[in-house]
């Protein structure tokens, strides 16, 4: 009897570890084939910004540039300088856009999420509503102008300030910490800001660098604005929008211009609307990917909202 029940158990952990080994080879199959399809555009528009132009419209480039050149991140970085302008103007309103919207989010989220505040409820249906309903583009734009933001820096800053969906996202966090800590704090004599600045933002930092992230990546990527807004002041122009009119120069001059009428040291020089958009992609997420190691276990820990719970 003893030898059938030891037979069985060694069948069962045989049994186990086939499981095992096949759910380890699918998983790790599974991950190998998400990453070869996560990374390749990558490194394939980064073999196509360090190639000559000319070469790179012929195709057939995968991880490596078939003959390399400068010659596209040399024009978007020393040959144009509004490009320059439009960097400053980006890192300006992406450090103070980032650094604005989360204090005003982060204000708004906790008193909306303190149970005592009467009209919160009144306050989250009338933020949810201005996620799905908007006055348009044209009413906005005479708002805008109406308050002297057009022509400004600060048409990027203040009408960005509080987002409906940070805010929702900050309350749920907030409202899943303890209250006790807050009523502990209140015996000892803190009023609401010190509450907030010393016990709900120390906790709420995980969602804090999810927001934060979030901002930033807009603020970064924001080209439509400097258009709408800023078009005829080039001391406001952003880097996303210098960046798409260099491209649109690019594919005008390409168009009118004969490949056979080049030599070949002209050639080796062209710039292609292919080359340009490869450099101006990795120029511009360059700066975001540096920025998210630092990030990433708050972004992680932020995804998991409300996990805190009394």
């Amino acid at each position: 009897m003893a030898d059938v029940v030891s037979f069985d158990k060694i069948k069962h952990k045989k049994k186990m570890a086939t499981e095992d080994i096949v759910f380890t080879v699918i998983n790790t199959t599974f991950l190998v084939l998400f990453a070869v399809v996560t990374l390749y555009p990558v490194l394939n528009t980064l073999a196509y910004s360090f190639n000559e132009g000319n070469d790179a419209v012929r195709g057939g480039i995968y991880l490596l540039p078939r003959k390399w050149s400068l010659r596209s991140y040399h024009e978007i970085l020393f040959e144009r300088p509004g490009i320059r302008v439009g960097a400053k103007v980006t890192v300006a309103r992406t450090i103070l856009g980032t650094l604005t919207s989360l204090a005003a989010n982060a204000l708004l989220s906790f008193i909306l999420s303190r149970k005592k505040f009467l009209f919160k409820s009144g306050l989250s249906l009338f933020w949810i509503i201005t996620m799905y309903a908007s006055g348009g583009m044209i009413p906005v734009l005479v708002l805008f102008r109406y308050l002297h933001l057009t022509s400004s820096f600060w048409v990027y800053i203040i009408p960005g300030m509080v987002s409906a969906f940070n805010v929702m996202v900050m309350r749920t966090y907030m409202a899943g910490i303890p209250d006790s800590l807050e009523e502990a704090a209140q015996l000892e004599g803190a009023g609401y800001m010190r509450v907030f600045i010393s016990i709900i933002s120390p906790l709420c930092k995980p969602v804090y660098a999810t927001i934060a992230l979030f901002v930033a990546v807009y603020h970064w990527n924001s080209w439509f604005d400097a258009m709408l807004y800023n078009r005829f002041d080039p001391q406001y122009t952003t880097l996303q929008y210098e960046l798409m009119k260099l491209l649109d120069s690019v594919s005008a001059t390409t168009g009118t211009s004969s490949g056979a009428q080049m030599s070949q040291s002209a050639a080796a020089n062209t710039i292609t609307p292919i080359t340009v958009r490869a450099a101006a992609t990795i120029a511009t997420m360059a700066p975001i990917i540096a920025l998210y190691p630092f990030l990433q276990r708050y972004f992680v820990t932020g995804l998991t909202i409300g996990g805190v719970k009394e």
